[in-house]
């Protein structure tokens, strides 16, 4: 487990965070920009230090009284946002370095990284002529080989389009795979988080405002303002149970009832990660009849908190938090207040699968 007990003092700004990160899989950082989270990735890795702080990772201590573990030391591999790989060498001379520089240590191998990222047809390629979404993948496999304890991703996907990100999105997912290792994903953008992560830290100038598992903190109407309408929402798991080819669906199903997305080239009994945003939710007090809308599961409301933009009603659906987010008038029509039974009704929602799957995608969809 990673601990910090940190605190950074910039002129017109304080990072101060005291945090346990989990030992394996993705952990979100989200926040707004100039919230302080590459601050944190890079006190983490070494690349800042506060003299009086202390940073933990398994039984090593990399910073405290009178101690500090170089960078190169804390077996930490760093992504950045604009890959950062050397010009002069090509895809495989940067793999290479990487690789070197750690022989003998344990970890992924060259075989692994090159497969699991589908790098060897850029093996011969020189750096400049790689798609940005390409210079991502061999950075991702230049930090691999590196045989990294704990892995740092600080926002990977930022200056990618939505083509590019749905492309490389699969092989984050096998990232979060291997070997248990444990990563830190810096993001602004929820839908991509959803999909990667298991748990999230919530940053906001300069300190943490929540944490916990992603879908728990999503639906926290809490965090309405921290969160916005289009961050919070739910993230429920579901089962793939089957296609209808002739009306170019695909059935999911869900504890509270079944749900119908986009026809999904996935075959029946998959495990499925379903996100939706607070703002695509209406609420009704009866089952409406006679709406186009296929995807209305009953709720329970749980709590209400003032939103920005309206009020955010914390939900439960079936073993699920949810939120939605609505008027003040809607509300005081729906007489709405804790333990009040509705009908979600939802407009859209994100699919994604939650194994290693190359044709997974995170396309945003209208539901039906």
């Amino acid at each position: 487990m990673l601990q910090l007990d940190v605190s950074l003092a910039r002129p017109g700004f304080t990072l101060s965070v005291t945090q346990e990160f989990a030992s394996s899989g993705v952990t979100a950082i989200f926040g707004p920009s100039g919230a302080g989270k590459s601050t944190l990735l890079r006190l983490i890795a070494g690349l800042e230090r506060d003299a009086k702080g202390r940073i933990q990772f398994g039984d090593d201590i990399w910073q405290g009284p009178g101690r500090f573990t170089p960078p190169e030391a804390r077996g930490v591999g760093y992504v950045f946002q604009d890959a950062r790989l050397f010009q002069h060498l090509s895809v495989a001379g940067n793999l290479r370095f990487a690789d070197r520089r750690a022989r003998g240590l344990a970890g992924p191998g060259w075989d692994e990284a090159v497969e699991m990222l589908d790098l060897g047809p850029l093996l011969a390629r020189r750096v400049a002529g790689l798609s940005g979404g390409e210079r991502q993948r061999v950075a991702i496999g230049r930090a691999l080989l590196s045989r990294p304890r704990l892995m740092l991703l600080d926002e990977p996907l930022a200056a990618l389009d939505a083509a590019r990100k749905a492309d490389i999105l699969p092989y984050l997912e096998r990232l979060r795979a291997l070997h248990a290792l444990p990563i830190l994903y810096v993001s602004h953008d929820l839908a991509e988080l959803a999909r990667l992560a298991e748990q999230i830290v919530v940053v906001v100038a300069g300190k943490v405002a929540a944490s916990g598992p992603l879908a728990a903190v999503l639906a926290d109407p809490a965090l309405a303002g921290v969160l916005g309408a289009r961050g919070a929402g739910a993230v429920l798991d579901v089962t793939l149970v089957r296609h209808h080819v002739a009306d170019g669906l695909s059935e999911v199903a869900h504890p509270a009832g079944s749900l119908f997305v986009p026809l999904l080239a996935v075959p029946s009994g998959g495990m499925l990660r379903m996100r939706f945003a607070a703002e695509d939710v209406m609420l009704a007090r009866t089952r409406p009849e006679a709406i186009s809308a296929l995807n209305i599961l009953p709720a329970t409301v749980m709590a209400l908190a003032d939103a920005p933009d309206g009020v955010a009603v914390g939900l439960r659906i079936g073993p699920d938090a949810a939120q939605a987010r609505i008027t003040h008038r809607s509300a005081r029509l729906l007489a709405l207040e804790p333990g009040t039974e509705v009908f979600a009704i939802l407009k859209s929602v994100a699919i994604a699968r939650t194994d290693v799957a190359n044709d997974a995608k995170l396309d945003r969809t209208t539901a039906p």
